[in-house]
């Protein structure tokens, strides 16, 4: 913009003198001939004029000056026709600072109206292209850190530039955020984490009535948690949505002068105005105060402003007469700024539009039709009443909604810091043959699919006896159903990995949070996998239950069973029993199953046996898989009393239940066939032992038959695919435990 008005200015004087210059020149020259005198300029001049042959020279001296007029005018055509040259940028990379003028932006309502009357004419740096944001985000507990994922979302989409999230998180946040991005791979962003617990001391001595109760009070401690060599930062809520790159909210810092420290939008409510209530009694503000969900900080300079002793003094005087803060560290900031109002750069409004319950943001967001942030700083969130919601929360269900894997985008031409994860994972890709008829089954092998923990609250202790069990399983969507009837047969933690879309884990939300079932139970772990590729990958989706397994045990089964009434407990005493602790066994539970969508569940063994002779119940798949329950050895288990051993056969897949650190599926196997089998005979080969249970059982529920199960069925080089993974996993189990191997090889041919 600045080129372009010095460009204008250049043309306009050329112009001028091209065309007033020579016609001046003729005019002077003429005069001469008419014997007009001129009027003197100056008085050296008039004394030239007066001496001899002064009009001789005088003309000379015209003519020369005509000459030096006419070189200059080429000189600057020549310029103009000389494309034009960018501005020179001052910017640097990551978190050097950059020098600004103090002629720039004032923040004030005057000096913005004048930016916006010159906006072609004033000097507007851009952010390096490859110039790295850091935001700062304070995030505590499971609910935050399931929101949060929508603003990084928002940021992701619009974002061109580098980006560093530093989180300040509790030991929950930190475990979800912390898989959630190494799961997520996304080019050119970098996490780090800061423990909010080593925090608490620092602001703890400050009563908050607000909800978000301590870790409200932590932004005012960024100065002393972030790194010392970090010199800005934005500072965002979780409950934002951004409408724009948030580049254009980095480059506002250039428009701080003189000792303005904090970037805020004025608040938009009443609320600092004291007049929503009677006896309404707010803390100390400076008009309607500054809300506190979008920060910009010069962290260097409110370091050297001792913004530590700033805010503290500040806070104590407040609470003498106020007692505690209504609106945790919103409250103190303006207490701050009302003292010290040269601190603060006001931000236009529509850098946080706030709907609150008693917002005005009507009167931004009605003169300003580019939104760029969006905040929903009410405790009832999208739930807030106002005329408007509906177009704001369709903006933020857009990047609720959204597949977060299409924002793996690279910032081509930005050097980024190596992954080793990522670089590894592309090296075992490119190592792969495309041209292999099964290549897309090797390659999802080492898919990397994003992956949320703990998707809803989570808090269960097991139990001190060191006897505890967690039923582990996984499902997609068109299994939800099966949840509630689970928790009511297990009474015990479970650990569930969900394989859905972004759209689907909303959907999934919804129907457990109106479940009052599934909101009464705490001891349920929903980890959402995100779909990705074209396979069910039914043994990753095993292990990422697995690895969040937090008691000793663990019982491996699927949502299509119903265990026994009694079970968790059951499965309790046989760990004493059997001396799980020091003997490596794997607790069998045999399996049966209905083909009628309404079953009198039977609640013991003697009901189950008649259901089974009546033919309400069969043995496991007996019509199309007699192999896979057959070792279980059904016949003995209708008269056995005490548990006992049987012996690991070609195809067997019993559900077990077995010790947390047993070994995992094997990934290779994906969809349908063999994913089970290949892991009890891992089990076997690490010599477990495996003990049927005399009083335990467990039913399969009819449904409609999964898709891969008809891609299998379907599709011959499916098959030939499958039998192909099978004997590769056969070949590596030889390799990794030799002679004791050959017995599978052997089973395989001989079956």
């Amino acid at each position: 913009m600045l080129g372009m008005c010095r460009g204008r200015r250049k043309f306009f004087i050329a112009s001028f003198a091209i065309l007033f210059i020579p016609a001046l020149t003729w005019l002077y020259l003429s005069a001469g001939n008419f014997q007009v005198k001129s009027l003197p300029l100056s008085p050296l001049e008039s004394q030239t004029a007066t001496l001899p042959g002064g009009g001789l020279r005088e003309r000379l001296a015209l003519e020369m000056r005509v000459r030096e007029v006419e070189e200059e005018n080429r000189a600057l055509r020549r310029e103009l026709a000389q494309p034009p040259r960018a501005a020179p940028r001052h910017g640097r990379h990551g978190n050097q600072s950059r020098t600004y003028s103090t002629e720039e932006g004032t923040g004030d309502s005057e000096g913005q109206r004048a930016a916006s009357n010159n906006s072609e004419c004033v000097p507007h740096p851009p952010v390096d292209k490859c110039e790295t944001i850091h935001v700062a985000i304070v995030c505590a507990g499971y609910n935050a850190s399931r929101d949060v994922v929508t603003l990084v979302k928002s940021v992701l989409f619009h974002r061109r530039n580098p980006l560093h999230f530093h989180f300040i998180t509790d030991s929950i946040a930190q475990r979800i955020l912390a898989s959630l991005f190494d799961t997520w791979m996304v080019p050119a962003v970098r996490v780090d984490f800061y423990d909010a617990d080593e925090l608490k001391s620092e602001v703890s001595w400050i009563p908050n009535k607000h909800y978000s109760g301590i870790y409200g009070l932590m932004k005012l401690v960024l100065t002393k948690t972030l790194p010392s060599s970090l010199q800005r930062v934005i500072v965002l809520d979780t409950d934002i949505t951004f409408a724009t790159d948030i580049a254009e909210l980095w480059a506002v810092f250039h428009k701080f002068k003189g000792q303005q420290v904090l970037g805020l939008v004025e608040n938009q409510s009443d609320w600092y105005l004291g007049n929503l209530w009677k006896n309404h009694r707010p803390w100390p503000a400076l008009g309607r105060g500054f809300n506190t969900g979008v920060i910009l900080l010069l962290l260097d300079r409110l370091r050297k402003l001792k913004w530590e002793q700033m805010w503290r003094l500040t806070a104590e005087r407040e609470l003498m007469s106020m007692l505690s803060t209504s609106l945790a560290d919103q409250d103190i900031f303006n207490a701050v700024i009302k003292q010290n109002p040269f601190l603060v750069y006001q931000l236009p409004c529509f850098w946080n539009v706030q709907l609150s319950d008693h917002t005005r943001s009507e009167k931004c967001y009605k003169d300003v039709s580019d939104l760029k942030v969006i905040h929903w700083n009410s405790p009832k969130k999208l739930r807030v009443k106002n005329k408007h919601v509906e177009f704001f929360r369709n903006l933020y269900l857009t990047f609720l909604e959204y597949d977060g894997n299409l924002l793996r985008r690279e910032l081509f031409g930005c050097p980024s810091e190596a992954d080793h994860n990522s670089e590894n994972l592309q090296k075992t890709l490119s190592e792969l043959d495309e041209d292999d008829p099964c290549y897309e089954f090797r390659r999802e092998r080492f898919t990397v699919h994003r992956t949320h923990l703990y998707f809803l609250h989570y808090e269960y202790e097991p139990a001190d006896d060191h006897t505890d069990v967690t039923l582990v399983a996984q499902l997609s969507m068109d299994r939800l159903q099966m949840l509630e009837a689970i928790c009511k047969h297990w009474e015990g933690p479970i650990s569930l990995a969900l394989y859905l879309s972004d759209a689907e884990a909303q959907q999934f939300l919804r129907y457990a949070q109106g479940s009052e079932v599934l909101m009464s139970r705490s001891n349920v772990g929903y980890h959402i996998v995100y779909k990705e590729g074209q396979f069910y990958p039914v043994n990753l989706l095993r292990n990422v239950a697995m690895k969040q397994v937090n008691t000793p045990y663990m019982f491996l089964s699927d949502i299509d069973f119903l265990p026994m009434y009694g079970l968790y407990e059951y499965l309790r005493k046989s760990v004493v029993q059997l001396d799980m602790v020091n003997t490596k066994k794997a607790l069998v539970v045999p399996a049966f199953e209905t083909l009628r969508y309404r079953l009198s569940y039977p609640k013991s063994k003697a009901e189950l046996l008649s259901q089974l002779d009546m033919g309400t119940l069969f043995t496991f798949r007996y019509h199309v898989w007699t192999k896979g329950h057959a070792p279980t050895n059904f016949a003995k288990w209708r008269t056995a009393t005490t548990p006992y051993r049987v012996q690991w056969e070609a195809d067997f897949e019993p559900y077990v239940m077995v010790r947390r650190d047993s070994p995992e599926y094997d990934r290779r196997f994906v969809g349908f066939g063999w994913n089970k089998v290949a892991h009890i005979m891992e089990l076997d080969a690490q010599e477990y032992e495996f003990v049927v249970l005399p009083n335990a059982y467990m039913i399969h529920m009819p449904h409609a038959p999964s898709f891969d199960i008809t891609k299998f069925r379907s599709n011959k080089q499916y098959r030939v695919c499958l039998k192909t993974l099978k004997e590769e996993f056969q070949q590596n189990m030889s390799r990794r435990y030799g002679f004791a191997a050959l017995k599978y090889m052997t089973a395989e041919n001989n079956s």
